[in-house]
């Protein structure tokens, strides 16, 4: 009995491996992002979307290693898959099994409504992994899934637009970043995506009119949050843009998301909502400690 709980233990490890699964709690932020822009209510239809999304964003990895195996294999041997420890097949499974589950969680929490977005996402999700992402559109289609992402938490997609667009900014930069995690990148890269993270993290800091102070400040220290945290890593890479470097700083730009997300939510007047996505974050890294979210 204990070497099959042994034995489960370790699959499920592998699983957790194949998905990034720390890497998903940068997922729920982007839906409340949305819900709080457009007033939307944090009731059971915004948990049912958070659900949705997270479950794409697995998918999207396990098909990412899946389209990924022979090249993995040369770059990155310890992955589950090149290692034998889960079969590509399996990774393809994986990857439409969650996928049909976020597909019916969008249905679930919000109807034909939801799946407005959330089919448009897996399409995209799918499209990325399989023919783009070695594509020059392919930072534009990642950045494009965490926009969806963000509107598919609005009750409408206008008030939603500008935090959407600050995401996808954000998204398009760590895109751009990972196309060099195992090779390194010229200094121009990280000077690049810094600038942009730069600009996010200033956008982040405006708030609504109606914001109140508690709001204001919020907002202010998401944004400092998130550059200390993604900026930090940015300027290691631009002094040394050596392949671990680029890496940490794709890390960090993962899971840094979480703070941009906080810092959107405060100035939209929803301090208390952010300040669980801030506390969510040093949580996220001591996980990522133990499964990579790249």
């Amino acid at each position: 009995m204990a070497h099959k709980i042994q034995r489960w233990r370790h699959r499920l490890l592998d699983l957790a491996e194949l998905v990034r699964a720390p890497a998903a709690l940068s997922v729920p932020g982007d839906v409340l992002v949305g819900a709080v822009a457009s007033g939307r209510p944090l009731g059971p239809r915004t948990l049912g979307t958070m659900g949705s999304s997270v479950c794409l964003y697995w998918a999207g990895m396990a098909l990412n290693d899946y389209a990924d195996a022979t090249l993995d294999a040369v770059e990155r041997p310890g992955r589950p898959i090149p290692s034998g420890r889960i079969p590509r097949r399996t990774a393809f499974t994986t990857a439409s099994a969650l996928t049909a589950a976020g597909l019916g969680l969008a249905a679930l929490s919000g109807g034909r409504r939801a799946l407005r977005t959330a089919v448009p996402l897996a399409g995209l999700v799918w499209a990325y992994d399989l023919a783009l992402k070695n594509t020059p559109a392919g930072p534009a289609a990642m950045a494009g899934t965490r926009v969806l992402d963000v509107l598919a938490g609005a009750r409408t997609p206008t008030p939603a637009l500008p935090a959407a667009f600050v995401v996808g900014l954000h998204t398009y930069t760590v895109t751009t970043l990972s196309r060099h995690e195992t090779t390194g990148a010229p200094a121009a890269v990280p000077a690049v995506s810094l600038a942009a993270s730069t600009v996010a993290s200033l956008c982040a800091a405006v708030t609504a009119p109606t914001a109140g102070r508690t709001s204001r400040l919020g907002a202010a220290a998401g944004a400092v949050g998130y550059l200390v945290t993604f900026g930090s890593a940015q300027v290691r890479a631009l002094g040394e843009p050596s392949a671990p470097n680029i890496q940490r700083a794709v890390g960090a730009g993962i899971l840094g998301l979480m703070p941009l997300q906080a810092a959107l939510t405060a100035g939209a007047g929803a301090p208390r909502a952010a300040a669980l996505l801030a506390a969510a974050h040093p949580i996220a890294r001591q996980l990522a400690r133990k499964v990579s979210p790249t």
